[in-house]
């Protein structure tokens, strides 16, 4: 099959709805979707106190999740496999190839990115926004609220990064999902998968939707840095 017959033969299979290709999609999206929003809450948070709190070993974990930005995915999921695994400590759980183990491998590496690319949200704040509502008599929740507000395109962005990353990422999907059809097959395993076997129309149809994803994602976090008045090259 020539590229431009498999091109056509993708294009087809996307357009027409094909059932195993969207159960795929749907897959990938679920799981990145539960990832997201588990690893934000808690990671706001962190990003929040390491901006505004002063504590000891606070510059050093400042450090470390800059550091974890750079970690492999491949890493975190053998990280999590040997964890998961029958001989692991925590191989009682059964959770190795099932969806909520590639939802923890998604959440480890979203986690990160989300604090990292926050903390420089929030400390971009200016300090007398806490300390004018806190004067005024505004409870720590409502402060917390109002710096959230105040920081809130810069937290978006964040949230655009990281989702981009974890759905796109193949290593620990792979590695904690097993690429089981119908289960834990998602797009980046199932394009692995197809171009392995030398079946590339699935695998272009995939590679579709990601670069469509990867484009509306750029778009609005460009969008969301305008929005914040952050210059961007």
């Amino acid at each position: 099959m020539t590229l431009w017959e498999a091109t056509d033969h993708a294009m087809r299979l996307l357009l027409g709805g094909d059932e195993s290709l969207w159960r795929i999609i749907g897959i990938s999206f679920k799981v990145s979707g539960i990832a997201i929003l588990m690893a934000t809450p808690p990671a706001v948070l962190t990003a929040f106190a390491l901006a505004w709190l002063r504590f000891p070993g606070r510059r050093l974990l400042i450090s470390l999740f800059s550091t974890l930005l750079s970690v492999p995915a491949v890493v975190v999921g053998l990280t999590l496999y040997l964890l998961l695994s029958n001989q692991g400590p925590l191989g009682d759980w059964r959770l190795l190839f099932t969806q909520s183990a590639m939802v923890a491998g998604q959440v480890v590496l979203a986690f990160p990115i989300l604090v990292a690319m926050g903390h420089a949200a929030l400390q971009s704040v200016d300090q007398r926004a806490w300390e004018t509502a806190r004067t005024l008599g505004a409870s720590f929740f409502k402060a917390f609220l109002l710096v959230l507000r105040e920081s809130r395109f810069g937290l978006l962005a964040a949230l655009l990064a990281a989702y981009g990353r974890i759905i796109a990422e193949v290593g620990a999907s792979m590695m904690l999902g097993g690429n089981i059809l119908d289960y834990t097959r998602n797009i980046p395993t199932a394009i692995a998968l197809e171009t392995s076997k030398g079946e590339f129309a699935q695998g272009i149809a995939l590679g579709v939707v990601l670069l469509l994803l990867a484009s509306t994602l750029n778009g609005l976090l460009h969008y969301v840095q305008g929005k914040g008045g952050v210059s961007t090259p």
